[in-house]
């Protein structure tokens, strides 16, 4: 029996869509300790899933794409630990690495995370969800040459994941992560809003990939805690982030509360509604639990980076 226990990840912003260098795309990103998927597999004369209130069909669909391309007959799939998709997390692309990998170590295929993401649809926009998977860290991916339209990775067909431009070890810096009780954007409402938004102005583009180059990657190198949360505070303020943090007004609020209790940098992932704050202070996440409390409920956990991939190892199945 093979386990595999994911990441999450942070999606801090896409860099890139206005697609006037003929690449389009691009992502930062970071890899968190909690929360995880963790599935155990075994082989079978069929595809059957068991504990997922969440994922089923979506298993279902990653383990189908990959038996049917190796002529694999069956396994079973049983989920231990799994959290909600549509939240911001990645959850989507690390159920679906998840369980590639499984099948693969069960049956020798051999498959990279990257093959794997690109037999089961995943990376077609971000590369942080796979890089997240395979390495763990911060992250940088230089988005996709020839692609020549605006659309999330759900539904951008079978393109490879994108090129990594850095990954770094990630300090070890408190990171406050609050999931209200809310959905972010998925399906059809997220391919129009990117339909609607894109292509973004190039001088947003250009000052977003300043503040990037300049003063987010630099912090994360010289372990700059506050000029690292400097540049998550302008980076909701610029190109698609900035699109998505108008579309979530009740995270944008939770953003600020979060600046204004403690927060050295705070912002929202991907479509949200996850929101994270960089910070030093004790105080932060008690403050935030009870603001979500007043308002509309959610979950707040205090969480640190990940540097390392996913892990995979074979387990008894007693």
């Amino acid at each position: 029996m093979i386990e595999v226990v994911t990441p999450s990840r942070l999606h801090i912003t896409l860099i890139d869509l206005s697609g006037s260098l003929g690449r389009i795309d691009g992502s930062v990103g970071l890899a968190l300790d909690f929360p995880s998927v963790k599935i155990k597999a075994r082989e079978d004369a069929q595809l059957s899933v068991s504990g997922s209130t969440t994922f089923e069909e979506r298993i279902k669909r990653a383990a189908s794409a990959i038996m049917t391309q190796h002529e694999v007959s069956g396994v079973a799939i049983e989920v231990v630990d799994e959290y909600p998709a549509h939240v911001g997390l990645g959850s989507g692309t690390q159920v679906a690495l998840a369980v590639g990998t499984a099948i693969s170590e069960l049956y020798g295929l051999r498959l990279t995370p990257t093959a794997v993401a690109r037999l089961t649809g995943r990376g077609g926009t971000s590369g942080i969800g796979v890089a997240a998977y395979e390495r763990g860290g911060f992250i940088i991916d230089g988005g996709h040459k020839g692609k020549t339209q605006f659309l999330p990775s759900s539904a951008s067909g079978k393109y490879e994941p994108p090129p990594i431009l850095a990954r770094h070890d990630f300090p070890d810096w408190t990171i406050v992560l609050a999931v209200p009780d809310l959905h972010g954007a998925s399906d059809e409402r997220e391919i129009d809003i990117f339909r609607q938004q894109c292509p973004l102005p190039l001088t947003e583009v250009q000052e977003l990939c300043h503040v990037l180059l300049m003063e987010m990657l630099p912090a994360v190198v010289e372990q700059d805690i506050e000029s690292f949360g400097h540049s998550i505070d302008r980076v909701q303020t610029l190109g698609f982030k900035r699109r998505e943090l108008e579309l979530q007004p009740f995270c944008a609020g939770l953003v600020q509360f979060m600046r204004e209790n403690g927060a050295l940098g705070a912002g929202m992932s991907s479509f949200g509604p996850a929101v994270y704050g960089i910070t030093e202070s004790k105080g932060l996440q008690a403050a935030v639990q009870r603001y979500l409390y007043d308002t509309i409920g959610g979950e707040v956990h205090a969480v640190r980076a990940r540097n390392s991939g996913a892990y995979v190892r074979e387990v008894s199945s007693g």
